[in-house]
């Protein structure tokens, strides 16, 4: 094998892809009130870690402070990302208000845990000034 093939955990292969693809993703509760705990944040990570693996991708790093979390996610190409951010967010507020209510009815209220929006930004290994001069430099046939 080419020592430019050596196998890579960050590179998924398919039969007819090859591909790494990692989003970072921030939520932020409703209203933007801070329901976080150190024991419903490692909570929360359990439960998002669980739903990465069910969809066929990775939760590579988690954390949070008391009003947002963050996420990097590594996953495959056949996942739509909106459709991964739903069941995170729906899974993960469904059980936090079931294993911590108390706390949770102190700071929200009615049936949403997660406001409806999130960020999410693309990123990679190397910086988009690099993977640009990549690009550019690639030799055109005459």
């Amino acid at each position: 094998m080419s020592p430019r093939w050596e196998p890579n955990p960050d590179i998924r292969r398919g039969r007819t892809v090859v591909c790494t693809l990692h989003a970072h993703l921030v939520f932020t509760p409703k209203y933007r009130r801070g329901p976080f705990t150190d024991d419903i944040l490692k909570r929360c990570e359990e439960v998002m870690r669980n739903v990465c693996i069910d969809f066929g991708a990775e939760l590579r790093e988690f954390n949070g402070e008391r009003d947002h979390v963050h996420l990097l996610v590594h996953y495959p190409p056949k996942i739509a990302l909106s459709r991964l951010v739903g069941s995170l967010k729906g899974v993960s507020a469904r059980r936090l208000r079931q294993e911590f209510p108390d706390h949770v009815r102190t700071y929200l209220w009615g049936e949403h845990f997660w406001s409806p929006s999130y960020f999410a930004a693309s990123c990679a290994g190397a910086p988009l000034t690099v993977v640009k001069e990549y690009i550019a430099s690639q030799k055109r046939p005459d």
